[in-house]
C-alpha cells in the first residue's frame, strides 16, 4: 500500500527540482545560504524540545525569536546547554495595537514612539538577563510588521539587527529576512509540501539569476506545528545540511554581530 508521501507526486517533483537547483549551484561553485528562525517562544514545552532535537539531529543553527514579556527561567534552562541556539527579541508582548480593520501590529505608529521604545528597552534588558551571551540584539517584529519610525529608532535601545519576512532591502546592515513560512495562516494548516518546495525553488532561481546572495530563511512556529510541518522540516534539513551548495552559518555570523 502506498504512503501519503509516495502518492504526493507533485511534492516529489518539486523536491526533485529543488535538489536539481542545488546541484546546479554546486556545479557553478555557488553557495546558497540558508538559515532557520522559529518564532513565539516563551517557555519550555514538548514542541520546543522537538525543535531543539531537530536542530541537533541535522547539526543546524537555530534563531529562536522569544517574546520577552512572558519569557521564563524554564526556557533559559532549556537553552543553556544548546550552543547552536541564538535568542532574538520578538517584540515585547506580541500584542496587537492596530485598529480592528487594520493588519495586526505591535510595533506600529498607533502609539507614541516613546512608549514603544520603552517596552522594547525593557524586553532587551530582560532577554539579556535571562539568556546572557545567547541573546543577539536583533528585533523580530510580531507578525513581521514594523512602522518605519520604530524600525529606524530601534537602534536607540541597542537593537542593531532586524528580521522580517520577504526580500530584505539591499545595503541594509544586519537585516536578514525569512522567505518560507511552513504554515498556511489563512487555512491555519501546514503549507502543502509541493508549495513549500516550489517557493524554495523560486527563491533559489532568483539567486542563481543574479538577484544577489541574500540568505534564504525558513520560518517556523513550533507551538502550532502539525505532523506534516515536522515532516517537511526534517526532509528539507536532511537535503540541505550536507549538500555542497548549501551553507548554514551561525546566527551571529549571519547577522554580522558579535
Amino acid at each position: 500500500m502506498k504512503t501519503g508521501r509516495q502518492l504526493d507526486a507533485k511534492g516529489n517533483a518539486e523536491r526533485d527540482r529543488f535538489v536539481a537547483l542545488l546541484d546546479r549551484a554546486a556545479e557553478r561553485s555557488t553557495k546558497v545560504t540558508f538559515w532557520w528562525r522559529d518564532d513565539d517562544a516563551v517557555t519550555a514545552t514538548p514542541a520546543l524540545q522537538r525543535v531543539l532535537a531537530l536542530a541537533r539531529r541535522h547539526d543546524l543553527p537555530l534563531a529562536l525569536a522569544v517574546i520577552p514579556e512572558g519569557a521564563t527561567e524554564a526556557l533559559a534552562e532549556a537553552l543553556a546547554d544548546r550552543p547552536f541556539v541564538s535568542v532574538l527579541q520578538h517584540g515585547w508582548q506580541h500584542r496587537n495595537h492596530a485598529a480592528p480593520d487594520q493588519k495586526k501590529m505591535e510595533l506600529g505608529d498607533h502609539r507614541p514612539l516613546a512608549a514603544v521604545l520603552e517596552e522594547l528597552a525593557e524586553g532587551f534588558e530582560r532577554l539579556g538577563l535571562l539568556f546572557a551571551e545567547k541573546f543577539l540584539p536583533v528585533l523580530v517584529p510580531p507578525w513581521n510588521r514594523i512602522a518605519a519610525i520604530v524600525r529606524d529608532a530601534r537602534h536607540e535601545v541597542g537593537l542593531a539587527g532586524l528580521s522580517t519576512f520577504g526580500t530584505a532591502p539591499a545595503g541594509e546592515a544586519h537585516w536578514v529576512n525569512a522567505h518560507l513560512d511552513i504554515i498556511d495562516w489563512q487555512a491555519r494548516a501546514p503549507l502543502p509540501r509541493a508549495q513549500a518546495f516550489q517557493r524554495l525553488c523560486e527563491e533559489i532561481e532568483r539567486r542563481l539569476g543574479g538577484d544577489g546572495p541574500e540568505p534564504l530563511g525558513i520560518l517556523t512556529h513550533h507551538l502550532v506545528h502539525q505532523e506534516a510541518s515536522w515532516d517537511i522540516l526534517d526532509e528539507l534539513f536532511g537535503l540541505t545540511a550536507s549538500h555542497p551548495a548549501a551553507t548554514w552559518p551561525s546566527i551571529p555570523e549571519l547577522f554580522d554581530l558579535p
